[in-house]
């Protein structure tokens, strides 16, 4: 097994909201974090070992890891060869309109270590070149065979909770999008949506994998991303994003992606 070279990052572009990464570690990785996302991954070298709900996981070379959105997981190097692996981020709306799902919610796969030649060439495509964009005929190629694969191993089918008033969860996603940078109140969203606070907060989470108020704070912390990428320090990035100050950016920095932002701009490259 070949050894890993030390701790680092590799991005591509982002496109239609879906990120592409890859990542190599010796010894942990990342602390404790969750996404508002599917992620997908590829173990390419060594073993990576998570937590996720509840159990202890391994994923050697070749297989695939799908977490849920929302879902708390950590992960890193189960030897000391290290480990490399490529990720994958979807948004949960895209699979859900791959399957024609999208008033239903989306699949649940329970196994997060999954062993799938078919699922794994899909990734491999769109994985091998983070160079390049994708361009959005092959996204979409990858977002469709994506969606069948997490329904094939979802023992989880949407449909038992009612519909989700679609229409109007994008509304409020687009809102908060559009407004990531200011305060947004319930109210707010209850007049865009036309429902109670505790019925959007329903729908809003099924349709997307969180809750709003963590929705818009994530579209705050993509925008943290970007300014730390342009060179902007961490302090300015914070306030311009739309948090009280750089320790409250941080402090959600680190709940989301399992590092400091500062340790985050040293393993992408950027000093």
């Amino acid at each position: 097994m070949c050894k890993v070279r030390g701790d680092g990052i590799r991005a591509a572009s982002i496109e239609s909201g879906v990120e592409r990464i890859e990542a190599h570690f010796r010894g942990n990785g990342f602390e404790p974090h969750r996404h508002d996302t599917y992620a997908i991954g590829l173990t390419l070298n060594g073993v990576q070992t998570f937590s996720y709900r509840g159990a202890q996981r391994y994923s050697l070379p070749g297989q695939i890891i799908v977490l849920h959105p929302d879902e708390l997981h950590d992960g890193g190097a189960g030897t000391e060869n290290g480990l490399l692996y490529r990720m994958v981020y979807v948004p949960p709306e895209l699979v859900a309109a791959a399957l024609g799902w999208p008033g239903q919610g989306v699949p649940f796969v329970a196994d997060p270590v999954i062993e799938d030649g078919h699922f794994r060439q899909g990734l491999i495509e769109v994985l091998q070149d983070l160079d390049l964009e994708m361009g959005t005929l092959k996204l979409d190629g990858f977002v469709s065979t994506l969606a069948t694969s997490l329904n094939r191993h979802s023992k989880d089918r949407p449909g038992g909770a009612g519909l989700i008033d679609w229409k109007s969860m994008q509304r409020c996603r687009d809102y908060l999008i559009e407004h990531s940078c200011l305060e947004v109140r319930s109210s707010d969203l209850e007049e865009i949506a036309d429902l109670d606070r505790y019925a959007l907060s329903r729908h809003f989470r099924r349709a997307f994998g969180t809750s709003p108020h963590r929705f818009q704070v994530l579209r705050r912390l993509d925008r943290v991303r970007q300014a730390i990428r342009d060179g902007e320090d961490l302090a300015s990035a914070a306030v311009a994003s739309g948090f009280a100050d750089q320790s409250h950016m941080t402090r959600h920095f680190k709940q989301t992606y399992g590092m400091t932002p500062g340790y985050w701009r040293k393993l992408c490259g950027m000093t």
